[in-house]
């Protein structure tokens, strides 16, 4: 089997591609930043939208897109 079939192989057995990896990490990013913004301020309308928005739209998101 040469180098070739095995990288197609491997990448091809994986249930998620580069976009659903790159739009979980944006996500993980936003709900980091969600809780830092809530630990360093005491913004208690903002901090909670941004960990809504990541929690429930991007992550989601993320999983569900092909």
């Amino acid at each position: 089997m040469s180098p070739k079939d095995n990288k197609s192989g491997i990448f091809h057995s994986w249930p998620f591609g580069r976009k659903n990896y790159l739009l979980f990490l944006i996500g993980v990013m936003t709900i980091v930043s969600g809780y830092v913004l809530m630990y360093l301020t005491a913004d208690i309308v903002w901090a909670p939208v941004i960990l809504i928005i990541g929690y429930c739209f991007i992550i989601p998101i993320s999983i569900m897109i092909k």
